[in-house]
């Protein structure tokens, strides 16, 4: 296929593009990644519609761009452990994802990108925001941006992972497995502010789920600081909104988006496939 044929429509003015004129399960040229690979850095998430990919066309395409995640704390398909089942049934009440944040912004080396695959989606509802956290950093004021310069962060995933996480104490099915672990207390630093190692723009790095604090400071005394641009994260005019569909694709760019996967489809059937690729130490 030639890499002519591709075409890039964005969705949203924030971010967000679809492509169209390629087929994602067969054995792309370099020239094809590439020019996916450009348009990622460009519109910071890109979605493909009417893709057919079986699992192992699925890694195949993930591995294009760097070396595959497995999850510490959520367990993967038994034949393909890199494949992470998001899946909610219409009995079950909490979703994965749920909740603005970045993708195990709790690792030495946070996730580069994810490709979540539809297999199947609620007739309405389930669909996912995404924020970009360009847009974030570049809407704070001068005074803002000189402070969080020189600012570290602290994550870790012992809210939703931990011991005492909410969704280990809730009741009722889930028919995604879950490691509750002490290994979820571990914290890591991070800029509170990254430069992305590709474009050199940089990005407002801290997100609700995994932030817990900056650096010799505590958590209360934390806590404005991080409430507010938590929220200033997600800004509507930061963001874009996908509809699934059927074998429809989301490929996001970890390390300048934030995104948010909503739960209002209570009562449906939602399954995803996701591969993650492994990132780089943020700078």
């Amino acid at each position: 296929m030639a890499q002519s044929t591709i075409r890039v429509e964005p969705i949203a003015g924030a971010l967000g593009a679809e492509i169209s004129g390629v087929d994602l399960s067969r054995d792309l040229s370099d020239g094809i990644i590439g020019a996916i690979r450009a348009a990622l850095l460009e519109h910071q998430v890109v979605f493909f519609r009417d893709q057919q990919l079986t699992p192992e066309q699925h890694l195949d395409f993930g591995r294009r761009f760097g070396e595959l995640q497995v999850h510490e704390f959520v367990g993967g398909m038994a034949a393909y452990p890199e494949i992470l089942e998001v899946r909610k049934e219409p009995g079950e009440t909490r979703n994965f994802g749920g909740g603005w944040h970045t993708d195990v912004s709790y690792l030495e080396r946070p996730a580069l990108g994810s490709v979540l695959y539809a297999l199947d989606v609620p007739d309405y509802g389930g669909d996912t925001m995404f924020a970009s956290q360009y847009l974030a950093y570049e809407a704070l004021s001068d005074g803002m941006k000189a402070m969080l310069d020189g600012m570290i962060a602290v994550h870790s995933a012992r809210r939703p992972y931990g011991p005492n996480a909410a969704r280990a104490r809730a009741y009722g099915p889930s028919s995604m497995q879950f490691n509750f672990s002490e290994a979820a207390h571990g914290e890591i630093e991070h800029p509170a502010v990254r430069t992305h190692v590709e474009t050199g723009r940089k990005a407002l790095y801290v997100n609700a789920t995994f932030t817990l604090r900056f650096k010799d400071m505590t958590e209360e005394e934390s806590a404005p600081l991080l409430e507010y641009l938590c929220r200033h994260a997600v800004r509507p005019e930061f963001t874009c909104r996908f509809r699934w569909q059927p074998n429809s694709i989301a490929f996001w760019d970890n390390r300048c988006v934030q995104h948010n996967a909503i739960n209002d489809y209570h009562g449906q059937r939602r399954v995803m496939h996701r591969v993650t690729i492994e990132g780089e130490r943020p700078v």
